[in-house]
């Protein structure tokens, strides 16, 4: 098996050569797909295992707030409860990260103090991705150089959607590549494909791939800004393809669904997805994110169920 991207070196040659690759794959079993992502969701959890899927799911959450009246103080506030979720139980698990603005990457940098938490920021002119390359570039070279670890990017979806596929694997590239710093180290990339606005089950595979022959790290479903954001059967969709990217290259790719996943149930059927689909090896948050920060109180709540005894209710955790 190869450990490199060499067997798919000519696919990317010319937009042709893409088109082909990507118009050749497996054509996606809308009614199968869904079936599968619904009768995974029906696997019962309980006691221990269940307590095992909370802390996971919470060390999987990536805590975001992405609204124009941010401020500095939401930002500290949301990057605290990152690191100590529930203040009255010191056991509980870390987030992942604290995901904002790049105007207040440095905000939540600081705020966390070293903190075993992330700091992921949006870029490319999120969420809708309108604007200039060479905007889009300095957007994410603005967000890493304030200190960002992650970069939370958006494809052109009117390029991709008009077949310009080429053109999509280039931006993911550039971006790519303004994620390293002159050190030489570099903010690991998540590539938002907004796969409520792809139409297709067949177009959420094309753009899982352009994303992972591109060098993304992360392939993520949504924005969470549209109707339509993560659902198990897309998110399913996604698993299958880096499952089969790893088994064709060595590579590991991780998977983000976005938007919509609001409750501990929600969160649990994600995890079986991931375990049945791509296996033990993306369940842990370098491999496996949840973009929903909405979930973090439900799973808090359901966590002190389990703990006590006693379903404390939404007052006994803090609002975002």
């Amino acid at each position: 098996m190869p450990t490199t991207l060499t067997a798919f070196a000519d696919v990317t040659t010319s937009d042709s050569a893409l088109r082909r690759f990507l118009h050749g794959l497996p054509g996606v079993d809308a009614v199968g797909l869904e079936a599968r992502a619904a009768s995974l969701g029906t696997r019962s959890i309980k006691t221990t295992a269940k307590a095992y899927a909370i802390d996971l799911a919470i060390s999987m959450i990536d805590l975001t707030t992405l609204e124009g009246a941010d401020t500095p103080g939401k930002v500290r506030a949301l990057s605290a409860k990152a690191v100590h979720p529930d203040p009255t139980d010191r056991t509980t698990p870390m987030t992942a990260a604290v995901c904002v603005y790049p105007d207040m990457v440095a905000t939540a940098k600081a705020a966390l103090n070293g903190a075993d938490v992330k700091v992921a920021s949006v870029a490319t002119a999120f969420p809708a991705g309108r604007a200039a390359l060479p905007v889009k570039l300095a957007d994410t070279a603005d967000a890493v150089a304030a200190g960002a670890d992650e970069i939370d990017m958006v494809i052109d979806r009117g390029a991709f959607l008009a077949g310009h596929y080429l053109d999509t694997y280039e931006l993911i590239k550039a971006v790519k590549e303004a994620c390293v710093r002159p050190d030489g180290s570099a903010a690991r990339l998540k590539v938002i494909f907004e796969t409520g606005e792809l139409s297709t089950y067949d177009n959420i595979r094309r753009a899982s791939w352009i994303g992972m022959l591109a060098g993304a790290d992360f392939i993520k479903t949504s924005t969470g800004k549209v109707g339509v954001n993560a659902t198990p059967a897309n998110t399913l969709l996604m698993l299958e393809a880096v499952r089969d990217f790893k088994e064709q290259t060595g590579i590991q790719i991780g998977v983000k669904p976005a938007g919509g996943i609001r409750t501990t149930k929600d969160a649990i059927k994600f995890l079986v997805l991931v375990n049945e689909t791509a296996g033990e090896d993306w369940l842990s948050n370098h491999w496996f994110r949840f973009g929903a920060s909405s979930l973090l109180n439900d799973l808090l709540m359901q966590r002190q169920k389990l703990s006590t005894g006693r379903y404390s209710g939404p007052d006994y955790v803090t609002v975002d």
